[in-house]
């Protein structure tokens, strides 16, 4: 293969190759107008990489339709592998692949494939070169997104070649080239070329009408009166991009290029007698180009040997592999777009009279579908069938596709809206949010509500739910569960309808959609007291823990009503086997609604570094799936943190990102989370004033951030900073609504906080000590340990003031250890002064001491390490490569001062990353 020009392309894509031989994955993005040298390239590529262990896919609009069409192709040469990976990603990536009909999640597909390259290059480096990305089928494109957000530090290159320009589409993270014209010099030697018998005017006005275009060189001469075309069947040279630094803009031509390169097509295919035409128009409907589908089509539509041999010195077809297609994807558009719809149908049918005989029910129903020429309940069922396989191999959106054809050929309203509706369940399952939404409003106007609702399981609320207005969520919930045949479904929504009413910070909400949950049968008893401010704490026995660990996540409450009975432990319990269940068959949505939870339950139980590694996880997968809410919770989780930690830039930035979406959407608990972040914050860095304005507004009526749960939760900081500002008179209703609480639950924090924040209001020396030391002492209290070092440095700097310094010096001792090893920079600085001021000399601790040099996702990796799993199973945990793995471990043993893996069971996580004896 000789390719003319092109050393700007080749440089840019040899720079790909050496970062992959260097252990730096990457990815690049081809894109220009058809027949431009972007295939060229790619195959010139792949043949330069004679170290690396290739594997190529090509997208076609046929199989675009088929839920892992092309992963199929492109893995096809290692599928013997896949046995070789963990058993779930082995069992996800074999039924993706149509090896059996088991159930899949799509993530752990990604995962399984990222594994698998991760495996393959661990023996050579690997080069995935994907063609017309445009037309790869949707799952495919996901998990090719998938493994390409995730291979920075392994041996693997993904090329891809792509009409669109990728920032408009789903590779828009990808660094992108776009391939233009040749320059006129490398046209005209690439036209000669080709063209060996065509004089110089010729070849001069081909290159002017060409623009730069290789195929429109190759075509264009055979109208312009040239003397032919090169001999049929031989080696076409191939062509593409520009020279070195700054590639030159090719002659702009007088007509466009396309036009003309489809009238020269055209021109060829006339040429050719009615039996060739045909078959080239059922090689360009099948696509594949596989042989026997082929030839067996061709005898059903009476197509005999002269044709192929026709067809094949046409020039107009490729076989490669044992493949035939039609040479080039514009050449095929044209076959195909000029054919009489009556003779394209005919072709399909031939097709799928063929594919019946095989295993192929998703591509025959299409090629049926493709025959139509009007409503069909037949051809409509099948589809129905395909996509329902296609979901259950994790291709949601191949499903939504297929379901909206299917809904198209309909004869019915009623079949045709639940084809709709059930296209909307599988769009937002497969992250397309706006697709839901107008399949179900397509659906709406075909059909009742109730069958709808019946039918995409409640969609309508549940999108509202996690995208959009609490209320509007609230009310769809209520009305859509009455229409569900399935109680465990209803028991979901009226749960759900719930949350709705405790995320809009409405209590009567709440407490409509608590009689509703209450009525339907099985629902634990323990679940509507969680959601009500009254009576003891809810009692999570084993037998609840179980069922609630067993059910769907969303039947378990909110951590912040957990936080606020004080059942954190409890809660925590249920939660740890629910994510280790959800984690083993990676079912992704569930995951990012869950993991949130364990976050929040594992900040008050001063397991910070688990938390921020938790969050910073399952922040990434949430934004990858679309989880908009679940995202905003991860978010607000990392504000409350690098709150307490001192970090204003990423409260700020965090806590803007959170409310952006909450606020328009009337989310009060995302809401009010926001502010309590920022007015701790404040109230940390001694900024009193404006952290009471903030915290505040928790408990302001009708304020967007006002919420019963958050600012009960908020109260104790609420009245500390009043207090500090000068404003005892605004801590008085936050110290009674906690005093209140915890005469009514029991709550170990609740009287802590109430006897702290009666110790700060009260003028009587003797009763203030006695507050605090009653605060200090309640029983469990310690269980949240920045809470209680909050007491202590309170109680300390009080007594600093009262001029008793040995006792003031211990309390804040307590305090100032308790910081250290959380990591809360502006109170351990608080604590520190406070000793230096009863005349402590103290060493400060320096910026990077042990503790803050681990990343989350290095933490994560150790501490799974640590527990002793293996890079492959914290691999399939994390949804990352066992290399990346690897290269983690390598950064973590130097950063904590051990020398191997069995040193890391004595380091403990939550006290600075100290070996332990």
């Amino acid at each position: 293969m000789t390719l003319y020009g092109r050393h700007h392309e080749k440089a840019e894509l040899d720079r790909v190759l050496d970062g992959a031989r260097e252990g730096t994955g990457a990815g690049l993005v081809l894109w220009g107008d058809p027949g431009i040298g972007k295939t060229a390239l790619l195959e010139d590529t792949a043949l330069t990489a004679a170290d690396f262990t290739v594997l190529c896919c090509r997208g076609t609009r046929m199989e675009s339709g088929l839920a892992f069409a092309a992963l199929h192709e492109l893995l096809w040469p290692v599928v013997d592998r896949i046995g070789t990976l963990p058993a779930p990603q082995a069992a996800a990536l074999r039924g993706a692949l149509g090896h059996h009909r088991d159930p899949a999640d799509r993530f752990l597909i990604g995962a399984a494939v990222l594994t698998l390259l991760s495996e393959l290059a661990g023996e050579q480096p690997v080069l995935l070169a994907v063609d017309d990305a445009q037309w790869l089928d949707e799952p495919t494109v996901a998990c090719l997104c998938f493994v390409a957000r995730r291979v920075r530090t392994e041996p693997v290159a993904l090329l891809l070649a792509t009409h669109a320009d990728p920032a408009r589409g789903p590779w828009d993270q990808l660094p992108s080239l776009e391939v233009t014209g040749l320059a006129d010099a490398d046209a005209r030697l690439f036209a000669a070329a080709t063209w060996p018998t065509a004089d110089e005017l010729t070849l001069a006005r081909t290159v002017r009408a060409a623009g730069g275009n290789p195929l429109a060189l190759q075509e264009l001469p055979g109208t312009l009166d040239l003397a032919g075309p090169a001999a049929p069947g031989a080696p076409r040279p191939m062509a593409g991009p520009p020279p070195a630094a700054a590639p030159p803009v090719a002659t702009a031509p007088p007509v466009a290029v396309g036009p003309r390169l489809r009238r020269a097509f055209n021109s060829r295919i006339d040429a050719l007698s009615p039996a060739a035409r045909t078959l080239l128009l059922l090689i360009a409907a099948e696509e594949r180009g596989e042989q026997w589908t082929l030839r067996g089509a061709a005898a059903e539509l009476g197509v005999g040997d002269d044709a192929w041999d026709e067809v094949h010195r046409s020039g107009l077809l490729a076989t490669r592999d044992g493949r035939m297609r039609v040479r080039h994807p514009l050449a095929r558009a044209v076959v195909y777009e000029e054919a009489p719809p009556a003779r394209r149908r005919a072709a399909h049918r031939a097709l799928a009279r063929v594919l019946a005989c095989e295993d192929a029910d998703e591509l025959r129903a299409w090629h049926l579908a493709a025959a139509c020429d009007g409503p069909d309940e037949e051809v409509a069922a099948l589809l129905t069938a395909a996509a329902e396989r296609a979901w259950a191999r994790g291709g949601c959106a191949s499903a939504e596709r297929v379901l909206r054809r299917a809904a198209e050929l309909s004869p019915e309203p009623a079949g045709a809206a639940a084809r709709l509706a059930r296209g909307a369940r599988a769009a937002w399952e497969a992250g397309r949010v706006a697709a839901a939404r107008e399949l179900l409003d397509r659906a709406a106007r075909l059909s009742s509500d109730e069958r709808v609702a019946e039918v995409s399981g409640g969609l309508r609320g549940l999108l509202e739910f996690a995208h959009g207005d609490q209320e509007t969520a609230h009310r769809h919930l209520l009305r859509d569960l009455r229409t569900l045949s399935r109680p465990d479904k209803a028991a979901e929504l009226a749960s759900m309808a719930v949350r709705a009413g405790w995320s809009a910070g409405s209590p009567g909400l709440q407490e409509a959609a608590l009689r509703v949950l209450t009525g339907l049968p099985d629902v634990p008893p323990v679940l509507p007291e969680w959601w009500r401010e009254e009576g003891a704490a809810p009692a999570l026995t084993d037998e609840v823990v179980a069922r609630l660990g067993a059910g769907s996540w969303r039947l378990i409450p909110p951590a912040p009503l957990a936080v606020a009975w004080g059942a954190e432990e409890a809660l925590a319990e249920a939660l740890e086997r629910k994510v280790a269940e959800l984690r083993r068959t990676d079912a992704a949505t569930a995951i990012v609604l869950t993991v949130p939870q364990t976050a929040t339950l594992d900040v008050v139980r001063g397991r910070w570094a688990d938390a921020t590694a938790n969050a910073t996880e399952t922040l990434r997968l949430a934004e990858e799936i679309g989880a908009d809410h679940a995202a905003s919770q991860c978010r607000n989780i990392l504000a409350w943190l690098a709150a307490m930690r001192g970090d204003e830039a990423a409260v700020t930035e965090l806590s803007e990102r959170a409310l952006e979406l909450s606020v328009p959407r009337g989310i009060r608990s995302l809401t009010a989370a926001a502010y309590w972040s920022r007015g701790q914050l404040a109230l940390h860095a001694g900024r009193a004033e404006e952290a009471s304005g903030l915290l505040e507004r928790l408990a302001e009526p009708g304020h967007d951030a006002a919420h019963g749960t958050f600012g009960l939760l908020a109260a104790g900081d609420a009245a500390e900073a009043a207090v500090r500002a000068g404003h005892p008179e605004r801590a008085l209703p936050h110290a009674r609504r906690l005093r209140t609480w915890a005469d009514r639950t029991g709550a170990a924090w609740a009287t802590a906080a109430a006897d702290r924040c009666a110790a700060l209001l009260t003028g009587d020396p003797a009763r203030a000590e006695a507050l605090f030391r009653s605060a200090l002492a309640v029983p469990g209290v310690s269980a949240r340990p920045f809470d209680h070092a909050r007491t202590r440095l309170l109680y300390g700097e009080w007594l600093r003031r009262a001029r008793r310094r040995t006792d003031a010096r211990a309390q804040l001792a307590e305090a100032a250890e308790t910081f250290r090893r959380l990591g809360a920079a502006p109170l351990l600085a608080r604590a520190l002064t406070e000793q230096e001021l009863t005349g402590q000399q103290l060493r400060r601790p320096e910026p990077g001491d042990a503790g803050a040099a681990l990343t989350p996702q290095e933490r994560r990796v150790a501490r799974l390490a640590a527990e002793g799993l293996t890079n492959r199973e914290i691999a399939a945990r994390l949804l990352i490569s066992p290399r990346t793995v690897g290269h983690h471990l390598s950064n973590v043993f130097p950063k904590i001062g051990v020398t191997s893996r069995a040193e890391l069971s004595r380091v403990d996580f939550e006290d600075g990353l100290r070996l332990t004896s």
